[in-house]
């Protein structure tokens, strides 16, 4: 028989998550945001190293810049898919088994594709790393950010979120070091990438299961375990705690927080309710916009810049130094996102994202391609971390998951056009008319992100 208290039931005067809510940060927090943000930045190592296979496959095989394209693209149709059901799935399983399974499947299906024979077999096998992919990413931020303590919610995710700049920056050095080593080169960048598949077994024996998740489906002994070991676990110094001591908490019951964070005191069961329905379309939106700036820009740089007339080598340099941009646009958004808030925070990344497209639209020198791109790896990877801390707060425990899968599917429909409108777009507009594109995308999603409700401080909801 069930003897351990549910979530609303008090142990003491505080209920399991609310503990969770006020714990400091801890030597457990730490492992569980840098397990997370191991398999996140080996996601960000295999999305990246696909610009600079596109690249030198274009020249190995004799692609046409259609059929690179796809190679891009498809990739993006498997993780539209995967993002949405692997968040109903980690509703319903869990969030850790889920994330240990994505990761085995884009492990595997990705030292596979080092031994394609052709454009088709690639193409199989890179929809395939897609859906693990693409499931992930929603699953890791909601695991964290179930585990995060309340004052520093939106920092830890977004510091989980900086992980790629990580992975990207590691898939840079493969891309310039590995690919132009020969014909075969590629095939090494994409052996490197079976390294997740080896990861899965230590996320699945070594990061916690959600204690939300756990109470959501009854094992509340289990749940309890699992705070009680937070809670014994030995509080770190640094960055993060002086953060979590300095804020302040709302005070509201568990009752009150649902309500002021869903406007709703009835249970949510749809991401589309009534009183879920403006944040869901708003957020969808911005999905969407950032999708394609993103994906358009970065997925084809090396490319654009090898067509400029740049040796794959130059070209490669030129996109590592961009990407190390990323870093500091990580940590200013995490310092931002609990001093500003995640609205302004994310609306003002977009709107320097939006600028930074612009400028490099017109960037003809080296030195001004440099300089603008770094300012749009700066202000649109901030704008990343902020937008992934905002998603898990939006929706409640049951819908958490889905809520965040969701508008990353959604998204991934963006990612799927932007690799194919680069190359119509270079033809009869040229860089210029390509990154106005972008720039609009941004200033749309800077719009859209201003609508969002500001839960900074808030708990999570339960229902």
């Amino acid at each position: 028989m069930e003897t351990t208290p549910p979530s609303s039931v008090s142990t003491g005067s505080l209920s399991r998550t609310e503990r969770l809510d006020r714990l400091p940060v801890t030597r457990k927090h730490t492992k569980l945001l840098t397990g997370s943000g191991i398999g996140w930045a080996l996601d960000a190592m295999d999305v990246g190293l696909i610009g600079f296979i596109m690249a030198a496959l274009t020249v190995h095989w004799d692609l046409s810049q259609t059929e690179t394209s796809w190679i891009a693209s498809i990739g993006f149709v498997g993780m539209a898919l995967g993002a949405t059901f692997g968040g109903l799935l980690a509703d319903r399983f869990g969030r850790r088994h889920i994330f240990a399974l994505t990761l085995l499947v884009y492990g595997l299906a990705t030292g596979a594709a080092a031994l394609s024979t052709g454009l088709v077999m690639l193409l199989i096998l890179r929809f395939i790393i897609g859906l693990g992919l693409g499931a992930e990413l929603p699953v890791a931020s909601t695991l964290v950010s179930e585990f995060s303590p309340r004052a520093i919610r939106g920092r830890m995710v977004v510091l989980l979120e900086a992980f790629w700049a990580v992975g990207w920056i590691a898939a840079a050095i493969i891309g310039t070091v590995l690919v132009p080593l020969g014909d075969n080169g590629w095939r090494w960048a994409f052996a490197v990438g079976v390294v997740p598949a080896a990861y899965a077994l230590v996320v699945r024996l070594t990061l916690p299961e959600s204690v939300r998740y756990l109470e959501s489906k009854g094992r509340h002994e289990e749940a309890e375990t699992t705070v009680r070991e937070f809670e014994a676990s030995e509080p770190t110094a640094g960055f993060l705690q002086a953060s979590a001591a300095s804020s302040q908490d709302r005070v509201l019951d568990e009752s009150q927080q649902d309500a002021a964070i869903t406007g709703s005191t009835e249970p949510v069961t749809s991401i589309w309710a009534p009183s879920m329905r403006k944040r869901t379309a708003a957020f969808w939106t911005v999905w969407f916009c950032i999708n394609l700036s993103y994906y358009g820009a970065f997925t084809w740089i090396p490319s654009i810049l090898a067509s400029n007339g740049y040796s794959l080598v130059k070209s490669f340099t030129f996109t590592l130094i961009i990407t190390i941009a990323q870093l500091p646009g990580y940590a200013c958004a995490a310092w931002l996102i609990e001093k500003w808030g995640r609205r302004v925070t994310l609306t003002s990344f977009l709107v320097g994202s939006a600028c930074a497209a612009g400028l490099y639209g017109l960037a003809d020198v080296e030195w001004a391609i440099i300089a603008a791109g770094c300012l749009l790896s700066f202000f649109n990877l901030g704008a990343w971390g902020a937008l992934y801390a905002v998603g898990p707060e939006l929706y409640p425990t049951p819908l958490r998951a889905t809520g965040t899968g969701a508008a990353t599917g959604f998204g991934r429909i963006a990612s799927i056009i932007a690799p194919l409108i680069v190359p119509p777009l270079l033809v009869f507009g040229g860089t210029g008319i390509l990154f106005a594109l972008f720039g609009v995308a941004f200033a749309i999603a800077a719009a859209a992100a201003f609508t969002l409700p500001e839960l900074k401080g808030t708990a999570l909801a339960e229902k």
